[in-house]
């Protein structure tokens, strides 16, 4: 049965048709998961199907009825966003139950009795929380649960929209979200869930429709599909799923060597980064990888041990330093720590080498913008201009335009922390190309992910951390399943 359905949506901004004459629909007690590049037209549909935007054309029917006609049948639609979205000074129970219509008393607020009621929710979403502990004390697994929990509690819904939920989760935490996500579906909930990552789609997906620069370009049960079919209508052209991103330039010159290094979340690592290679870092999240390259570029602090470059050993206790010396980094959180939400596109890229395009003590625009034209083009980076705010981009291309002014500073040594995570499988695969180009041009270049497919299929070589250890490293087409005994700390080497 159809609970959500619309006909001929259609929404058009300035100059970009965001959807166009979309049909789709629904159905109780299905997943229903929504995939497409970054500016696909995924997040505009979902703010039309939850009302915040409204349609310039076609309809929207929930239920069976028109929802232009009953703005209120908007209600029965919750969703839960990607980033996180609670009241981080408020309590689990505080933050489940707000406006607090279920525990309102005489217009006051019975603490005792919201934690009471609190409790059932939290068991049956296994939440690793008490009702009355902060928001903030909270994993961000268990955070996500609340988000989802918290949606729950409106009454009658009949749809959930998910939007990439896992993307900052564990396998472990995220198959906790996918339990949540089951138990929905056999309540009878139509659950749309929308994620960059396939493997969840093969995993809970029902039906599976793809989005690509606005139009809706199939729908399919995802048991009669695979990676390809889904790459191929994302992007348009054929991409196979087994494509392998080696870099084929790695020589016996050592760019970088660790020895015995140990710091907060990380202890006697030894290792070292040849030129023209690229060399992965794999492990669960905590593992003590984004710890690690955090020190080694100097933005966090060393206790003991060497780094040497270029065969120099080297004292770097700041971020300047390294990126003076040849070393750049690229942070894990790309939102937080990574680009500058509030510059230009311009700025962020040219913010790292600003200081050779001084003359006569002022920065010079025109060397500016010059730059910044060419890393730009040189690295892909999609943009309407290069004024417009970076935050305005996709997540791909702010990924690039951070590349690109990595690569202004010519680095001999780039460290890409996470680098995918969060943006499209297209613009995965750009990513992908960029390393083996920039390895075969002479860089080390350090591939730190947490998804064990793409390690896989880009590095010459992969060096697993568990609980803040090395405890084993593959090269020449390891084996899946003894890297990822690695990660949960049964290594080969210990065998």
């Amino acid at each position: 049965m159809k609970v959500l359905e619309a006909k001929g949506l259609t929404k058009i901004f300035p100059g970009v048709v965001a959807l166009d004459r979309i049909d789709i629909s629904f159905e109780q007690g299905r997943i229903h998961c929504i995939v497409g590049e970054n500016g696909a037209g995924k997040s505009t549909l979902i703010k039309c199907l939850t009302g915040v935007y409204k349609a310039d054309e076609g309809e929207i029917y929930i239920s069976g009825r028109l929802a232009k006609e009953d703005g209120g049948l908007f209600s029965k639609v919750v969703f839960v966003p990607q980033e996180i979205d609670l009241f981080q000074h408020l309590s689990v129970a505080e933050n489940l139950f707000i406006p607090f219509e279920q525990t309102n008393i005489n217009g006051l607020i019975h603490q005792r009795k919201l934690e009471e009621i609190a409790v059932a929710t939290i068991q049956e979403f296994g939440i690793h929380a008490r009702p009355g502990q902060m928001v903030r004390e909270l994993s961000v697994a268990d955070q996500q649960l609340l988000q989802i929990a918290r949606a729950t509690m409106r009454k009658g819904y009949e749809v959930m929209i998910l939007d990439e939920p896992t993307s900052s989760l564990t396998t472990e935490d995220a198959n906790r979200v996918f339990r949540v996500v089951q138990r929905q579906k056999e309540a009878g909930i139509a659950v749309v869930y929308i994620s960059h990552k396939l493997n969840e789609i093969f995993r809970i997906g029902d039906d599976i429709t793809v989005f690509r620069n606005g139009q809706k370009i199939d729908t399919a049960l995802v048991k009669q599909v695979d990676e390809n079919w889904i790459i191929q209508k994302m992007i348009g052209k054929h991409l196979s799923g087994e494509q392998r991103f080696y870099s084929d330039s790695v020589t016996d010159e050592e760019l970088l060597r660790v020895e015995h290094l140990y710091g907060s979340g990380f202890r006697d690592i030894s290792f070292t980064l040849k030129k023209g290679e690229i060399l992965g870092f794999s492990g669960l999240i905590g593992a003590g990888r984004s710890e690690l390259m955090r020190a080694i570029y100097g933005s966090d602090r060393i206790y003991s041990g060497e780094i040497y470059y270029k065969n120099k050993q080297v004292y770097q206790n700041s971020a300047a330093k390294s990126v003076a010396s040849g070393l750049v980094y690229l942070p894990e959180d790309r939102k937080r720590t990574g680009i500058l939400p509030l510059m230009s596109v311009k700025g962020n890229i040219s913010i790292l080498s600003i200081k050779n395009m001084i003359v006569n003590g002022m920065v010079s625009q025109k060397q500016e913008d010059a730059k910044a034209k060419e890393f730009a083009k040189l690295y892909d980076v999609r943009t309407p201009g290069l004024d417009k705010k970076i935050q305005t981009l996709s997540g791909g291309n702010q990924q690039k335009a951070i590349i690109a002014r990595s690569m202004l500073a010519e680095p001999q040594v780039i460290i890409l922390d996470e680098p995918t995570k969060g943006i499209d499988v297209g613009a995965k695969y750009e990513i992908y190309r960029l390393m083996k180009t920039l390895a075969e041009n002479g860089l080390g270049v350090i591939f730190v992910s947490s998804e064990l497919d793409e390690i896989l299929r880009c590095c010459n070589r992969i060096i697993v951390m568990h609980e803040e250890q090395i405890v084993d490293e593959f090269s020449k087409d390891p084996n899946k399943e003894s890297i990822m005994n690695a990660m949960i700390g049964y290594p080969a080497q210990a065998n």
